[in-house]
């Protein structure tokens, strides 16, 4: 009962609405430039270039704008990584062993820049999205793209100011060095997130799934969390939101809607998401899940069924090694707290 209640607790609001406002304008006006220049090939680029927004979305300005800075940097670190991972052909097993490099290295520096949200769930999505596009646009037009995605995200995280009402304190915060008990506490973060993001990605290419990504996105959500229950519902949650976010997903992408429905359509899902992303985790993925796969099809269209089915297998795969892992954690260190006392 208690894991139940805890699948479908909803959150008190916080307006949500200004951050989902941004981020939702954030990712659709690039998205319609794109679209109206004729060059969907660069959608990939700016939709993650668009995640600069979803950081600092409750700070006041001045270090919201720190840190969306720091976060729309290493998202552009990410993504001009990625450009290059896929002029390499590193093939997929390649792909698997440089996205759990990429899970481990910016969980560490969101962790250290103290980002929030934590880990690296995006970068794992930005990179390997980016690397499996099979026809890349000029390098430079693409990293022109992001940056003047990340750009537009962070000028929009600072239009409170234009509102007498909504300005916030400019007063600069005490700079937080970080100590070597936290510098190791992320390093063993990091190594957490490269293990689930390899274990998942290596059973999705040995099954030889499509989108392996998906698999080792959802590995690491349940790794979010301050106890083991917590972290098992978080992936609960993403299974079975990501199950609802499929039937809505087909839905949308069975009718063939044109182009510029489909910016809509992820527009309007982005601001969902955002709306539900910190009180309901599961219905927040009902929204997520259309605005993943949507952006991806607005760029490289494929089959719809094929990726709906990917898709849901993969998140299988990625929450079962998720929570496996996070209760594996648990019973070993129950087992070290019951030697210790019995010592």
């Amino acid at each position: 009962m208690p894991l139940l209640r805890d699948l479908v607790h909803m959150a008190p609001s916080a307006s949500d609405h200004h951050p989902a406002l941004r981020c939702a304008v954030g990712v659709g006006v690039p998205l319609f430039v794109v679209l109206l220049l004729g060059r969907l090939d660069l959608a990939v680029f700016a939709t993650f270039g668009a995640f600069a927004g979803i950081y600092g979305r409750n700070e006041a300005h001045r270090p919201r704008l720190a840190t969306q800075l720091r976060g729309g940097g290493l998202m552009f670190a990410v993504i001009l990584a990625a450009a290059l991972t896929a002029r390499a052909d590193v093939g997929p097993w390649g792909l698997v062993l440089l996205t759990s490099a990429v899970a481990g290295l910016g969980t560490f520096l969101a962790g250290l820049f103290r980002l929030r949200p934590g880990g690296s769930l995006f970068h794992i999505f930005a990179f390997a999205a980016i690397a499996s596009v099979p026809v890349q646009p000029p390098l430079g037009q693409g990293l022109m793209t992001a940056a003047a995605t990340v750009v537009f995200a962070v000028a929009l995280g600072q239009a409170g100011n234009l509102w007498p009402s909504h300005r916030t304190g400019w007063r600069r915060a005490p700079a937080d060095r970080p100590t070597a008990r936290h510098l190791a506490a992320l390093g063993r973060e990091a190594a957490l997130y490269v293990i689930a993001a390899l274990l998942a990605g290596s059973a999705a290419t040995l099954l030889g799934i499509g989108h392996t990504y998906w698999a080792m996105v959802a590995a690491t959500v349940p790794l979010v969390g301050q106890s083991a229950r917590a972290r098992v519902t978080r992936g609960l949650q993403r299974l079975l939101g990501t199950v609802a976010g499929l039937v809505l997903t087909g839905l949308i992408l069975l009718p063939g809607l044109p182009a510029w429905q489909l910016v809509v359509v992820i527009a309007v899902a982005q601001f969902a998401a955002e709306m539900f992303i910190l009180r309901q985790y599961a219905l927040a993925q009902v929204f997520v899940t259309p605005l993943a796969l949507v952006s991806t099809e607005l760029a490289h269209p494929t089959s719809p069924a094929g990726l709906l089915t990917d898709r849901a297998v993969e998140t299988g795969i990625g929450a079962f090694v998720g929570i496996a892992l996070v209760l594996a954690l648990h019973l070993r260190q129950r087992a070290v707290q019951t030697r210790s006392r019995t010592a």
